[in-house]
């Protein structure tokens, strides 16, 4: 069977559409009982009802105009639809926010930035949430508004970063808020100064994420035509993003000898009896989607790092290699999987492992791996194309997750070179080139976002949503087969190759 995007055409998609057809009949990984995920979106039965504490996705990336910091970025609340007034979506006041930071390779977390909101009314004798045109984060137009208290945890030792510092509010419409570039702006702030300081930022942004995921819907009733267009596309997410300078994340500050650095993102729900628990967890892309079985989803969401050992069996004895072969022929790879422990748990020996590590899922990044984003050696492809610096060494907004493990899955690393893709090659929305380099959210006054190609602002004869309300070339392969893409790429990163066609009997 000749997969090679040159000529593997339709036939080539719908063969691994069967394969997605198959893991969403038997509900592997929550694919079929809780509907169609993207990286960590309602990825478990419980937090998939609790958008507000649902993390959707991590990334970890050298800033690329300051190179010796770092940008740590965390997304939640997914599927945000732009027109989702009159309350829109603030962050949760009785949940913690949590970036956390090995830095020692121990699979505990030595850095733990958190951020807590709270919420302010103008007052309470209106639905609205701005009364009228709002033209700064402080407008008393601006109904309602956020606030949060940003803190840092290094070494059992608490320390306030900031107090009161603004959010952006969702993006209500081109009436209600004709200038959002200039909110975004308002709500990213400084803190300190010199070689120290930081950059911080929480609000609405477009969804980073990219992928086509309407393979649920029947296999495209069988119309491959159809493949390739963005289901993330028109969506917000809420944000936090920090810019933190390298040394203040290194293990004794020192990046030369402790480069290597592993993060993840927590979220904590207050209970009844007023206590903060773990209701949600997210390094990797994927992992809770695909690799995680249903039983166990709720419990990984509930656990850390140290004690990831209880799920090596998901890993050792990956499922995904036994569908593809009961579905292609192809035999799966003999276990145990060590290669895949070797790499999923540790980093990549030479790239990104750190010294005496104990296997963890964490996503980690080399913080001293030169920057190639702008330059002729930057691909989205990251890793398996020859640039260092993408996913899986840290995850920049741009690295084409879903492609990378299409490709994989059909041997890209380990000698069977191809061309697969979904068919979406980049978000629906450009990345901005500064801090916190989130694409703008989606107009709530955008009549069709999902559709929209527009680069971040909305036509003014628009009306707001509840708020102010006045007078494809390459065969393409759906996303449902992104999990056996991730646990070949976790096996296989240990080589770096050159893609060429090549037909897969």
């Amino acid at each position: 069977m000749n997969l090679s995007s040159q000529a593997g055409g339709k036939r080539g998609a719908l063969a691994l559409a069967a394969t997605g057809g198959l893991l969403a009949t038997v509900g592997f990984a929550g694919l079929g009982p809780v509907g169609a995920q993207a990286s960590s979106h309602r990825e478990a039965p419980i937090i998939a009802g609790l958008p507000q504490y649902d993390n959707t996705d991590v990334y970890a990336f050298r800033s690329p105009d300051r190179q010796r910091s770092v940008t740590l970025v965390a997304n939640w609340i997914p599927f945000e639809e732009p027109a989702g007034g009159p309350n829109f979506y603030p962050f949760a006041t009785d949940a913690r926010y949590n970036v956390k930071v090995d830095n020692d390779g121990d699979a505990r977390a030595d850095v733990v930035y958190t951020w807590k909101f709270k919420n302010h009314y103008r007052t309470k004798q209106t639905f609205l949430y701005n009364t009228g045109v709002v033209e700064s984060i402080n407008d008393p137009d601006l109904n309602f508004r956020q606030t949060y208290r940003l803190t840092q945890k290094r070494n059992g030792k608490t320390k306030v970063l900031g107090r009161n510092l603004p959010v952006a509010p969702s993006n209500v419409g081109q009436a209600s808020m004709p200038d959002y570039p200039a909110l975004r702006n308002q709500a990213t702030k400084n803190i300190g100064s010199g070689t120290g300081r930081l950059q911080t930022f929480a609000g609405q942004a477009d969804d980073p994420f990219f992928l086509d995921l309407r393979v649920f819907d029947l296999l495209y009733g069988g119309d491959f035509s159809e493949a390739g267009d963005d289901t993330l596309a028109g969506f917000n997410v809420n944000s936090v993003a920090l810019q933190v300078p390298r040394y203040k994340l290194a293990h004794h500050r020192d990046t030369r000898k402790n480069p290597v650095i592993g993060v993840w993102s927590t979220t904590d729900r207050k209970n009844a009896a007023g206590k903060y628990r773990q209701v949600s967890r997210l390094g990797n892309p994927l992992v809770n989607e695909v690799v995680i079985l249903l039983k166990d989803k709720n419990k990984f969401n509930r656990s850390v790092p140290k004690k990831d050992a209880q799920f090596l069996e998901y890993v050792t004895d990956p499922y995904l290699p036994k569908v593809v072969e009961a579905v292609y022929g192809i035999k799966a790879p003999e276990t145990p999987r060590n290669d895949l422990v070797s790499v999923f748990l540790t980093g990549v020996e030479g790239l990104n492992q750190p010294k005496n590590v104990t296997p963890s899922e964490q996503l980690r990044l080399n913080m001293t791996t030169p920057v190639t984003d702008g330059t002729a050696d930057e691909r989205r492809l990251g890793v398996i194309a020859g640039d260092t610096q993408g996913f899986p060494n840290g995850r920049r907004l741009s690295d084409d997750v879903l492609d990378i493990a299409l490709q994989v899955v059909e041997g890209e690393l380990v000698g069977n070179k191809n061309d697969l893709a979904d068919g979406v090659n980049s978000n629906d929305r450009a990345f901005m080139k500064s801090f916190p380099y989130l694409a703008l959210p989606h107009s709530g006054s955008n009549p069709d976002p999902h559709n929209d190609d527009t680069s971040g602002t909305s036509s003014s004869a628009d009306s707001g949503a509840f708020g102010w309300l006045p007078g494809m070339s390459d065969p393409a392969v759906p996303g449902a087969l992104l999990s056996i893409g991730l646990l070949t790429l976790m096996g296989g990163l240990v080589s770096m190759v050159r893609r060429r066609k090549v037909t897969v009997a």
